[in-house]
């Protein structure tokens, strides 16, 4: 069959009518007023041959007349990819030659430079996509354009969007004319523009009514014609829209913040990396006397603010609460936040449980801090006992046999875990970095007191970088080799045994437990996956200046920090004798204690990488019994659907193959709303826009310093490929990204906090940092040049 009715058209029949045709055969089915049309079969194009006689007998039974021509391809108007203008379309098509020419144009379209670099973006295999071809009666219109069913600038899914424009649709979509722009709400709207009130309810009710058919909000393309009658072109899923918080049935609206940068990662969580974040998360913010459900949006971590927000106690300190962890954009949308009506304090709002808890941590924390204090070297030494303990503690028994052994385990972990010898050293230090801002106010710039930061000792990710730094000095012989030979391949042959001693295991043996977005159980460690490593290792070897080494970098760091102390608690002492001696106390404890900041992750990591490994050896299990296509697909499920696979013998391949792809269809996602509300707004959309400044981009300040070079924008720091004297542009970075410090010249990100993993390296390798610079992945080209001011917290763009 090569040629069928448009409205034989169903949605089960994408992968011979494409996306377009089976949507608007659907909309057809359901009373919709579509063109009356005909569709050319994907089949047609796989043979290469156009059916003319079908064509022309479907044409003439059309009446011959005007005909819009568009194209349909099998990877179209999907839920994950619009193609939005990415194929050809044809309109006022007026006999069988043009017909003909037209639907050859439109095959021809599936090629274009346009089209394949969309469907590389999205991942989508070229060889599988084919063409169709829509054929439509021409709809004259008076007017024409676009409803959007949700808001899709700020994400609120009560509101529709609407561009009109007098005329063909196309002069709205191809944005070649200036078009009326309309929102429409539970408000009743008076003539304007192009469209009339009548128009406009006519539009908000086609739009409820179509949401609630295809069940997700709709992007629909639509003409009045002269009689002022209404006609349906297309409608599709809007992609770009990021997925609603869960519904809880409560009439307030509710506020979430996300909390995954925090750890340097906006990509999605696995299930089982989910379920372990959101209760260890929890147990922690618990600790400290804090309660806030970890909710899954979108595969990201959020965390449901609304009750601290409506409470009269919590939401007075809830801003500067953030500003460690959490950084300025997080603190400015909270802002925002409280100011909203919605979210003001409620009659008897309090934090249940709270006073207690409260009560128990400040008594612990009191303790905890003033030893730190008072012996920051014997409080370092009793946390690196502790992590040793966790770290033996954290080891599976030698006995474990069956897949029932090895979730009994996981199921009854020792849940001690010396926090309180972790914990209060690390907040100690954090404490003793943030609070000298305040007692310097108009004695010290933010640039001075980064630089008495930076060059902090006992930070393990940096020992852990000096130490990739060392193995690539020691390559010798193997440098050409681990130069030019691609990462996956060193890996590969690492993993076989047959790559040359370079000293790798010796690494691994240390750090092989880490990795980028490592706190994400189902992600592989640098052990099982050392690609990133051998990156990384070609990357220092392209350091040909020895001043320009890390460890060089490093001890430079720390020599103008021990110097900058000094000359700051000289001069502060000067003008204010008792804040500088306080000043000056705390900074030197943060100098002792603040670089134990990572030490905490990387303690947890060690259960993490057995709870992993237990993991991978139950799902082989299950895979040989046919439960599962491959042993690392157990990192899809929970662990209460791993009970029921390992004693009920439950399939959860279909479970497993649903919750992939939506997992790699948010792994294309380059954008994360640092705050969501309940209606599906994103809270930055909606702030007042800051001031342009001419050739700059303007963030914050995180590490001090000044450095012009050419942009390197990394989305995978895998593979990633960093000259020396490069700037490195990324959307976050966790620990896993900092060995490419190591060779670039400065870091831009695009979140972040002050005192977050990425800005706390980069002070200690004393390279400028900004962060918080609003799409700057996007606004940044690698090569451009560009000139970083970390003390003024500014990117401009020559």
């Amino acid at each position: 069959m090569h040629v069928i009715a448009l409205s034989e058209a169903t949605a089960d029949m994408v992968d011979l009518v494409g996306g377009k045709a089976a949507g608007l055969g659907e909309l057809i089915q359901r009373g919709g007023r579509v063109p009356e049309g005909f569709c050319v079969t994907a089949e047609a194009h796989r043979l290469g041959v156009i059916p003319q006689a079908e064509i022309v007998a479907a044409y003439e039974r059309l009446g011959a007349g005007p005909v819009a021509v568009r194209s349909s391809a099998t990877a179209e108007d999907l839920p994950e990819a619009s193609f939005a203008g990415q194929q050809d379309t044809v309109l006022n098509v007026t006999g069988t030659a043009e017909l003909i020419a037209a639907i050859r144009k439109c095959w021809e379209s599936l090629h274009t430079v346009r089209a394949t670099a969309y469907r590389d973006a999205r991942q989508i295999d070229h060889r599988t996509v084919w063409m169709a071809v829509v054929v439509q009666r021409m709809v004259a219109p008076s007017v024409a354009g676009v409803l959007f069913t949700a808001n899709p600038l700020t994400g609120r899914r009560d509101e529709m969007a609407v561009d009109a424009a007098p005329g063909l649709g196309t002069t709205v979509v191809d944005g070649a004319a200036t078009v009326d722009h309309y929102v429409l709400d539970d408000v009743t709207r008076a003539d304007a523009g192009c469209l009339t009130s009548a128009h406009l309810a006519e539009l908000r009710a086609t739009g409820e009514r179509l949401q609630g058919h295809f069940g997700c909000p709709q992007d629909v393309e639509w003409a009045f014609d002269g009689d002022g009658v209404l006609w349906l072109l297309q409608s599709r899923p809007i992609t770009s829209l990021f997925p609603l918080p869960p519904d809880t049935g409560k009439p307030l609206p509710r506020v979430y913040l996300e909390f995954g940068h925090v750890q340097g990662m906006l990509q999605p969580v696995t299930p089982m990396g989910m379920s372990t974040l959101r209760s260890q998360i929890a147990a922690m913010l618990a600790s400290l006397g804090v309660r806030v459900e970890i909710v899954d949006i979108g595969g990201r971590l959020y965390g449901d603010l609304t009750e601290l927000a409506r409470s009269r106690s919590s939401r007075k300190r809830l801003v500067k609460l953030m500003a460690v962890d959490f950084g300025p954009r997080a603190q400015t949308v909270m802002q925002h936040v409280l100011a909203d009506p919605r979210f003001a304090p409620t009659k008897g709002s309090t934090e249940r449980g709270a006073p207690a808890a409260s009560l128990r941590t400040a008594g612990r924390a009191v303790v905890g801090i003033l030893r730190a204090l008072a012996r920051p070297d014997a409080a370092r030494i009793r946390m690196f006992q502790a992590i040793e303990e966790v770290k033996v503690r954290s080891t599976a028994p030698a006995d474990l046999r069956t897949a029932a052994d090895r979730l009994r385990f996981l199921q009854a972990r020792d849940s001690e875990d010396s926090a309180d010898a972790i914990m209060w050293p690390i907040v100690t230090g954090m404490l003793a970095a943030a609070l000298p801002a305040s007692l310097l106010k108009g004695i010290a710039s933010p640039a001075e007191i980064h630089t008495v930061l930076g060059g902090m000792p006992h930070n393990v990710t940096i020992e852990m970088n000096l130490a990739l730094w060392r193995l690539a000095q020691g390559a010798g012989e193997h440098r050409l080799l681990l130069l030019d030979t691609p990462p996956d391949e060193l890996a590969a042959r690492y993993l076989r045994g047959t790559l040359p001693d370079v000293g790798m295991d010796g690494f691994l043996d240390a750090y092989g437990h880490r990795g980028v977005a490592e706190v994400d159980l189902g992600v592989p460690r640098w052990a099982e996956d050392p690609a990133p490593v051998f990156a990384a290792i070609a990357n220092y070897l392209r350091i040909t200046d020895p001043e320009q080494g890390p460890d060089q970098r490093f001890q430079r760091a720390a020599a103008a920090a021990e110097a900058a102390l000094e000359e700051l608690v000289r001069r502060t002492r000067r003008q204010r004798p008792v804040r500088g001696t306080i000043a000056g106390f705390l900074l030197r404890r943060a100098r002792s204690l603040a670089g134990l900041r990572e030490a905490g992750k990387f303690a947890g990591l060690y259960p993490l990488r057995e709870t992993r490994r237990q993991l991978l050896l139950i799902g082989a299990d299950l895979h040989g019994a046919g439960l599962l296509e491959q042993p690392d697909d157990i990192m899809f499920l929970t662990l209460d659907e791993v009970h029921a696979a390992v004693h009920r013998s439950l399939d959860h391949r279909a479970t497993v193959a649903s919750r992939r792809a939506v997992h790699r269809r948010e792994l294309r996602r380059r954008t994360v709303p640092v705050a969501l509300l309940s209606d599906g707004t994103d809270v930055e959309t909606v702030l007042p826009a800051a001031p342009a400044l001419d050739g700059s981009l303007t963030g914050v300040c995180a590490s001090a310093g000044r450095v012009t070079g050419p942009a390197r924008v990394v989305h995978d720091p895998a593979t990633a490929h960093i000259e020396p004297g490069e700037i490195l542009v990324a959307a976050t970075t966790d620990p896993g990204w900092t060995p490419l410090f190591l060779t670039a010249a400065a870091l831009i990100t695009e979140t972040g906090a002050i005192m977050a993993h990425g800005p706390t390296v980069a002070r200690e390798y004393g390279i400028p940092a900004v962060i918080c610079v609003p799409d700057a992945t996007r606004t940044i080209s690698t090569g451009q040049l560009l000139t970083v001011d970390g003390g003024a917290g500014t990117v401009t763009v020559h």
